[in-house]
């Protein structure tokens, strides 16, 4: 079915004349004619019955008409979604819990007239084709942790410093520390199932393992934080590493603990990545946004010797 003659179709029964329909549409009054005439012909039915004033729209035509203005508002949609200029801004945070989907939030709460389209996608690779295509306009990921560099056409900027957390049951060994040294660390058994060998947080895991001599177990299955947490909590032998500003809701049975990692401090870097020539015009608002809450932020390194942890 052509859209433009379902649009025609619309104009027409809106003014009532050909005539005004075709100054409307700004076409001749021969092509909003043909195009009535052609869709007639898809349809089988006649849409309009000619009147003293003009025409008006048979039953068939006023039977029509709802769908008709469904399919247009349809297409107008279509349109918009692929419309940097129309289209909401789509950003990738990987997780809901994580510190990227708060740093949306905070930005969300900054420019609530900028809608906003939250995407979760898992590898990096998957999330550089997104930015490449333009399936997405930025992502949070992990460029300062060491492994591949990116593609010339993608962009980063440093955006946040997450300081580490151990998170253990009550009958852990170190259960209450107020705060742990990353050296006293090793020996200890971190569990963290669900690490991606070739993902960024694999790279930077790996990194702290090859700097601090710690023991880092990515055994067994990964069923998701909830399941995490109820291993942790009933495991005495067992620990995790959490990013500090990782949102995490326990049973308070549990009993878990949030020890701070200090001297030095591991943290995790995110970063902002989107393509050179994305056009969107609320990613410089992002852009900009993160630089004012991280002034004056340091983007050297993956732990720090003096950090004070946010609360």
């Amino acid at each position: 079915m052509d859209l433009e003659a379902v649009r025609t179709f619309a104009a027409v029964v809106e003014a009532g004349q050909f005539q005004k329909a075709a100054a409307d549409l700004s076409v001749t009054q021969q092509a909003v004619s043909k195009r009535i005439a052609a869709l007639e012909r898809d349809l089988g039915v006649r849409l309009f019955t000619r009147t003293p004033r003009g025409v008006e729209p048979t039953i068939d035509g006023q039977a029509f008409l709802p769908h008709a203005r469904d399919l247009l508002r349809v297409a107008e949609r279509a349109v918009a979604s692929v419309r940097t200029d129309r289209r909401p801004l789509r950003v990738d945070v990987i997780n809901s819990r994580g510190a990227a989907s708060g740093l949306l939030r905070d930005f969300h709460r900054a420019y609530p007239e900028t809608e906003l389209d939250v995407v979760m996608l898992l590898d990096i690779e998957t999330a550089v084709a997104a930015l490449r295509s333009g399936a997405i306009d930025a992502t949070f990921r992990a460029v300062a942790a060491p492994g591949r560099p990116f593609p010339e056409d993608i962009a980063s900027v440093r955006v946040l410093d997450e300081p580490l957390e151990l998170l253990t049951g009550p009958d852990h060994a170190l259960a209450d520390a107020r705060s742990v040294r990353v050296a006293r660390l090793a020996g200890h058994r971190i569990w963290m199932p669900g690490i991606v060998p070739g993902s960024e947080w694999a790279a930077y895991y790996d990194d702290l393992v090859a700097e601090f001599g710690l023991t880092i177990e990515a055994t067994g299955p990964n069923f998701g934080s909830d399941a995490l947490l109820d291993t942790v909590a009933d495991t005495p032998a067992l620990a995790t590493f959490m990013g500090g500003h990782t949102r995490l809701v326990w049973p308070a049975g549990h009993g878990l603990r949030r020890i701070p990692v200090t001297n030095p401090t591991p943290v995790y870097p995110h970063s902002l990545l989107w393509h050179r020539d994305n056009p969107h015009p609320a990613l410089p608002a992002l852009r900009a946004h993160l630089a004012g809450a991280t002034a004056g932020h340091d983007a050297a390194g993956t732990w720090r010797p003096d950090w004070v942890i946010p609360r």
